[in-house]
């Protein structure tokens, strides 16, 4: 029985442990009517491309007022806010149309908050549901290590297009 007890404790523990890291504090905010700011682009990855297993699925990109500047410019202001809405993909009568959101990527420009990473701040929303932060304090392993190669575009991957 103390045997019993001893696992269902451990099992309860290791459990809040994995739920407070799954459902850590964001750092940076859900935001709000995204779709209503400007479409940047949309973009599909495919099975076969390097990122397919974390990211593979239908891309749109949005930006707010600020971060539309940084694309025309090249120099994204303070609070500019970038948001990838990333969708699973599924083929009907030969159209690709989406599906259940996978995760909606925020980028932040917030140089006092993130002096760290550039100034950008990262998070991920599970399912696009904005109670669900899934990168919390690991956005600079999780998130920035990848954006370090575009430091040239101020660490934005994504780009203006006429």
């Amino acid at each position: 029985m103390r045997r019993l007890i001893t696992t269902a404790l451990k099992a309860i523990t290791a459990n809040l442990l994995i739920a407070t890291f799954i459902h850590a504090e964001p750092t940076v905010d859900y935001p709000d009517n995204y779709r209503d700011w400007s479409h940047i682009k949309t973009m599909i990855i495919e099975e076969g491309h390097p990122l397919h297993a974390s990211f593979g699925g239908i891309h749109h990109i949005y930006a707010n007022k600020q971060a539309l500047t940084g694309y025309q410019t090249g120099v994204f202001p303070e609070g500019s806010t970038i948001v990838f809405d990333l969708l699973d993909v599924t083929e009907i009568n030969h159209a690709l149309i989406e599906s259940e959101r996978i995760v909606l990527g925020v980028m932040s420009k917030d140089s006092n908050k993130f002096s760290d990473t550039a100034g950008w701040g990262f998070e991920g929303f599970g399912a696009g549901n904005a109670n669900n932060p899934v990168v919390g304090n690991t956005y600079k392993e999780a998130c920035f290590m990848c954006h370090i190669s575009q430091k040239s575009q101020d660490y934005v991957f994504s780009k203006w297009r006429d």
